[in-house]
């Protein structure tokens, strides 16, 4: 049996930014440990799995180089950009069966945006704690806004840091935010600046270690939950959060844009969707046998859509 990965880069602001993600299209016949298997030889991030659904359009799995997580953003722009690049699927409204839920996907022309959940907030964590792992001071922090566990459908704790000189200069303690990552039953630390390149609404950066991923070019899920976390602290307001552009992986020479549109009513968020777009890459070959030893080969050169 002969499988092909195909490889995108979603949320890509340039030719060479976005964050990288694998995709396969036709999964319904891998196990657990081939899924996992391939992920970790395909190297990214995150690599997702398209099966087919009873409850909605398509079934996607998310699996890390060490496992799977119940949705992930970049992956999923990925997944579906390719399904329209194939002809697969049209413009218009799909949904997904993920292990966050089953979430809708809106379709329209080169841009796909996908719900999340609506936020969920959790602790405020003490600053000093998190500064030791990131390697600054209390000083570094927007003193009026707090470090704070928010969720769209991944925990993330959510951390303002006061400049973007600040932000970019960052050098994080991996261990240290590994083991808050598992104190707090988090994702990873999403840490943010207001300052940023492009008047954006911020610029971020993305450690999860816990998931071997030091840093992350684009997070999806985390810039939905940052969208909230902005509203529900007053940086935004509800004309503001129909367009958010969040800039990430500029401190990896990998610039990236993802939008986030916050749907607003009675001044509770009700809705949350996060889009942008994705460039194919490499299509790959994986070679015979799937499990325990795939073989990658490049199949066609990079291209364009």
């Amino acid at each position: 049996m002969e499988l092909i990965v195909y490889t995108l880069n979603s949320f890509a602001k340039t030719e060479d930014g976005g964050n990288p993600a694998g995709v396969v299209l036709q999964a319904d016949g891998l196990s657990d440990e081939e899924m996992l298997s391939i992920a970790q030889q395909v190297g990214f991030s995150e690599t997702a799995f398209v099966q087919e659904s009873e409850k909605a359009n398509y079934k996607v799995r998310f699996f890390t180089p060490n496992s799977e997580v119940d949705l992930c953003g970049h992956a999923t722009i990925a997944t579906f950009t390719l399904l329209k690049i194939k002809k697969i699927i049209e413009d218009g409204i799909l949904c997904q069966e993920t292990k966050a839920g089953i979430l809708n996907i809106e379709v329209h022309n080169d841009k796909i945006y996908m719900n999340q959940n609506t936020p969920e907030y959790f602790n405020i964590i003490d600053k000093n704690e998190i500064a030791d792992s990131l390697n600054i001071t209390q000083n570094d922090f927007v003193s009026h806004l707090p470090v704070q566990i928010v969720s769209t459908g991944l925990k993330d704790i959510m951390i303002p840091i006061k400049s973007l000189d600040r932000l970019l200069a960052i050098t994080p303690d991996l261990e240290k935010i590994t083991a808050l990552s598992k104190k707090y039953n988090v994702s990873g630390f999403h840490v943010f600046s207001l300052e940023t390149k492009f008047d954006s609404t911020a610029h971020c950066r993305n450690f999860a270690p816990l998931y071997n991923i030091n840093e992350e070019s684009a997070t999806g899920t985390s810039n939905g939950a940052l969208a909230c976390y902005l509203y529900n602290h007053g940086i935004v307001n509800k004309e503001q959060s129909s367009e958010l552009i969040f800039e990430q992986g500029y401190s990896m020479q990998k610039p990236s844009e993802i939008l986030v549109r916050l749907k607003i009513d009675k001044n509770k968020i009700c809705e949350v969707k996060v889009g942008g777009t994705a460039i194919i890459k490499q299509e790959l070959s994986l070679g015979k046998p799937i499990f325990p030893s795939v073989i990658l080969e490049e199949k066609r050169p990079r291209q364009k859509p």
